[in-house]
């Protein structure tokens, strides 16, 4: 492994890190470099406090409606209820995807169907468009008034890249 040089600001932090210890037998201390003349000066940064005000949120929680119950849930984790149709959202492009998930979701409910599953996919590096949009896409008034709860899918049925969507009743 080949090792770059320390950059002067990296190695002024190396030197006073090494000022503070006794040094082994035949070693010493490295002087600071010097600075060239036309350096600007330094300012010291100090680090940004998080805003006391703004409590950090997640964008990637699923919100919409609520979560589907811990017993539902459950049972379609174990499969005792059945997934009864699944929405394969890869290769689909946002505007295409939302239109096909909010069709599926209504053919779904018109078909008595009680719990879907909605695939996103994970994206790349984990943090695909598809997977972040889909929970607002469930929040909007077109099916919203359809959905009873989400929840994120178990690993046996896509874990992170996919969501349960519980339907309520026909009725």
């Amino acid at each position: 492994m080949t090792r770059r040089p320390l950059r002067p600001d990296e190695l002024r932090v190396w030197v006073a890190v090494a000022r503070t210890v006794e040094p082994g037998p035949g070693r010493v201390v490295p002087d600071l470099p010097e600075e060239p003349p036309d350096a600007p000066p330094r300012r010291p940064t100090q680090p940004k406090a998080a805003h006391p005000s703004k409590p950090l949120v997640r964008r990637n929680a699923l919100a919409p409606p609520q979560a589907i119950e811990p017993k539902r849930k459950r049972r379609l984790v174990r499969e005792r209820d059945g997934i009864e149709s699944r929405l394969d959202l890869h290769g689909l492009d946002q505007d295409r995807a939302r239109a096909v998930l909010h069709a599926f979701l209504r053919r779904a409910w018109e078909n008595g169907e009680r719990a879907v599953l909605v695939i996103t996919g994970k994206g790349t590096m984990g943090d695909g468009i598809l997977r972040r949009r889909t929970p607002d896409w469930l929040m909007e008034p077109e099916v919203r008034a359809i959905i009873a709860g989400v929840s994120p899918a178990d690993r046996r049925h896509g874990g992170e890249g996919a969501i349960y969507v519980a339907l309520k009743r026909k009725g």
